[in-house]
């Protein structure tokens, strides 16, 4: 831990600043939405004051969440949310170019990310910006004395929203969650969109393996599922979905793919696609009856997904095949091959969404982060949606950023849309 530049910080390396600087910058060629929010928070400053603690994926489209955070007045640090993700040149340029606290080393154990949770609660924050509710479920069990200085949090994830609708449950959920993952122009572009490129980008990167012809099992048809099905199909593969939901399921059939239960798709697929955020989708009896040299990993949210504990049990052997590629060499004369340790493959292996995508999904954590403060003592202790205006908003900062012009209704037709008077 450092204490130079007048405030703390633990990352890697400080001397790759001037790297991370120069891939922050081209980033940022790709993120117009949240450049557009960062110019008006820097006139109007509807953060001042405010300390916010972030737990992300630190990289270099986040840097640009933390830059327009700290434009609109907020006192904010960065802490990671995955060990595999965080971006150790973004990192120190963070701390050196942009004055910003991070907390956050590739590859850091377990102790070092709860250290690291405890920094984020250290500093107080009146707004949490969470990817998974790890801060706030900690705030929650050990910060009671903490909970009078939170105006609220903002949930990226569908992990996390499932979390903060379980503690809303229990009864101490006891200020307002903004769910921006479910904002339409967050799980529309990052969701589908983002995560079925990037977990191909890391699949691809990780393996080198040709997709068209595999037959790809994608467990899960929520929005993740969907953009990831689609993807794997537009590259040849033969894609099976699994699911447990009934109305999921039959939208996949729809669109044209194989549904069956994991345990047939066990012994025909290739490659193995979890993406539920839920535990053990793959256990031990998938991995007995997989093909020898299948392939599995995550593209859900925690290294959960996946029974490694399991498989790992299984195994005679351990061994790095290739970066981000182990093999597991079963008892049984077969072996498993394990990508990016269980973790999510887009960020492991590859570098996450790309910036075009998480520019919307970080205008959302921005602007979510602005209402909770305009609203401040108004809200309901719970789970709010993006308020629709504010969804509008950002789409048409987009379009905007495009060059994209919409219609608009004329007086005639707004009339006639709103009445219930006017026939047929």
């Amino acid at each position: 831990m450092t204490t130079t530049l007048q405030f703390k910080y633990d990352v890697k390396d400080i001397s790759l600043a001037a790297q991370g600087k120069q891939r922050i910058e081209w980033a940022g060629r790709e993120m117009p939405v949240l450049r557009q929010i960062q110019d008006r928070f820097a006139q109007e400053k509807p953060l001042a004051g405010i300390r916010i603690s972030a737990c992300c994926h630190v990289t270099t489209e986040t840097a640009h969440l933390a830059i327009a955070l700290k434009a609109g007045g907020a006192d904010a640090v960065l802490i990671a949310s995955n060990p595999l993700s965080t971006q150790d040149d973004v990192a120190a340029s963070l701390v050196v170019d942009y004055g910003i606290p991070v907390f956050a080393l590739r590859g850091e154990d377990s102790a070092t990310y709860h250290r690291h949770v405890e920094t984020a609660l250290d500093h107080r924050p009146n707004i949490i910006i969470d990817d998974g509710s790890d801060v706030v479920a900690t705030l929650v069990k050990e910060r009671q004395a903490q909970l009078s200085d939170i105006i609220g949090t903002t949930e990226e994830t569908t992990t996390g929203i499932v979390r903060l609708r379980a503690m809303f449950k229990d009864g101490v959920l006891s200020f307002p969650a903004m769910n921006v993952n479910d904002a339409d122009t967050k799980h529309f572009f990052d969701n589908r969109y983002g995560t079925g490129q990037s977990t191909l980008d890391g699949i691809i990167r990780a393996t080198n393996v040709l997709l068209a012809g595999k037959t790809v099992v994608v467990a899960g048809y929520g929005w993740c599922g969907k953009g990831t099905a689609m993807r794997a199909k537009g590259m040849g593969a033969n894609v099976i979905v699994t699911e447990i939901d009934p109305v999921r399921a039959i939208e996949a059939v729809m669109d044209g793919f194989r549904v069956m239960p994991m345990a047939e798709a066990a012994t025909v697929g290739d490659l193995f696609i979890t993406v539920t955020g839920n535990k053990h989708v793959i256990r031990r009896e998938h991995f007995d009856t997989m093909k020898d040299g299948a392939m599995v990993c995550n593209s859900g949210h925690f290294d959960i997904e996946i029974d490694l504990e399991s498989l790992g049990a299984m195994a005679s052997e351990v061994k790095q095949v290739r970066n981000f590629t182990q093999q597991y060499m079963l008892t049984s004369g077969k072996s498993v091959i394990v990508l990016g340790e269980g973790r999510l493959v887009n960020l492991a292996a590859a570098e996450g969404h790309p910036s075009a995508v998480m520019d919307m999904s970080f205008a959302n954590q921005a602007m979510a982060c602005e209402y909770l403060v305009k609203n401040r003592g108004s809200l309901e202790p719970g789970l709010h949606s993006i308020p629709v205006e504010v969804d509008k908003e950002i789409a048409r900062l987009k379009l905007v950023a495009m060059g994209i012009e919409v219609d608009s209704l004329t007086p005639e037709q707004e009339i006639y849309i709103n009445s219930w008077t006017v026939g047929t």
